[in-house]
């Protein structure tokens, strides 16, 4: 239990991982009122939107707008997701000041998803990571399915680890490793972990896990026993991915922020502020929040 870091950073995904999978189209006052409530919070890391093509993720069209709505708060960076050129050049007109790219270690996935191989979607984003190191903008790199592929099943670890070397080498600061269709399990998620931290530093890592099977907490535990310091989640559990058919959502932020808190680990978090803000989350969206952190204090 030695190598349980003394602080965390939680990276909050939800205006953007969290909202684009709603069916019905979210309005922009309601995400940059999500943005400032978080911002109210005292997470330092809050992923604001996509500047995604809006015949992908048409939930995430209104970027512009919503990227200018919010007040940005000293100390919290307010990323982007990209997915290629076009999409920097926006984000970087609109003001963002850090991005993120994604690809994933699943051939079949990438293939469903983006419709392109691994290698091809890395050479997509490869001119970005050029324009954002001239323009001085960090990257952080997204690797999705590293416990599972909704189309190919499991994913070996050699290629989990090869995406993971290549998004840092080509420039990403951090990469988010995750479990997109929430099938992993402790060991599982431990053996990935340190395989990948193998050839990339530890420090440079964070886990991204959904809570399909309510493994999530467990999973993010035995990373932290690893020495993993950065957690990706979702208040009130908001989440799912478009491309994989009957992956649920995020692990809630409120969840992760209590268990943390509990184990004396610190978050700059103010946990009541969060409960709050997931309990609004969940009636602006008209479905009940998945963390039982929220229902057992809000007695729902």
């Amino acid at each position: 239990m030695s190598a349980i870091p003394a602080s965390v950073r939680i990276v909050e995904v939800a205006p953007r991982d969290g909202l684009q999978n709603e069916k019905t189209i979210i309005p922009a006052a309601v995400k940059i009122e999500l943005i400032n409530r978080l911002s109210d919070c005292g997470l330092q890391t809050i992923e604001a939107t996509s500047f995604v093509s809006p015949r992908w993720i048409p939930q995430l069209a209104d970027a512009e707008e919503v990227y200018a709505g919010f007040t940005r708060k000293p100390g919290v960076d307010y990323p982007a997701l990209v997915p290629n050129l076009r999409g920097y050049e926006r984000a970087h007109a609109a003001g963002v000041t850090s991005i993120a790219v994604f690809t994933a270690a699943s051939e079949a996935f990438n293939r469903r998803n983006i419709n392109a191989t691994i290698d091809e979607s890395i050479e997509r984003f490869r001119p970005v990571l050029e324009r954002a190191k001239a323009d001085g903008v960090p990257v952080r790199g997204y690797v999705s399915t590293v416990l599972g592929c909704p189309y190919q099943g499991e994913v070996p670890l050699a290629d989990v680890v090869r995406v993971a070397k290549r998004l840092y080498e080509l420039g990403c600061r951090e990469i988010s490793l995750g479990d997109t269709i929430g099938v992993g399990t402790p060991l599982k998620a431990r053996a990935m972990l340190k395989a990948v931290a193998q050839e990339v530093p530890m420090d440079a890592l964070a886990v991204h896990f959904h809570d399909t099977y309510d493994q999530a907490l467990a999973n993010i535990l035995v990373c932290l026993e690893e020495g993993v310091q950065v957690v990706d989640s979702a208040v009130s559990g908001t989440g799912g991915c478009p491309y994989a058919q009957g992956a649920t959502g995020n692990v809630a932020s409120e969840d992760v922020a209590y268990m943390l808190q509990g184990m004396g680990i610190e978050t700059g978090v103010d946990l009541d502020k969060l409960i709050e803000t997931g309990h609004w989350l969940a009636k602006q969206l008209g479905k009940p929040t998945s963390s039982r952190v929220t229902r057992a204090r809000m007695g729902i």
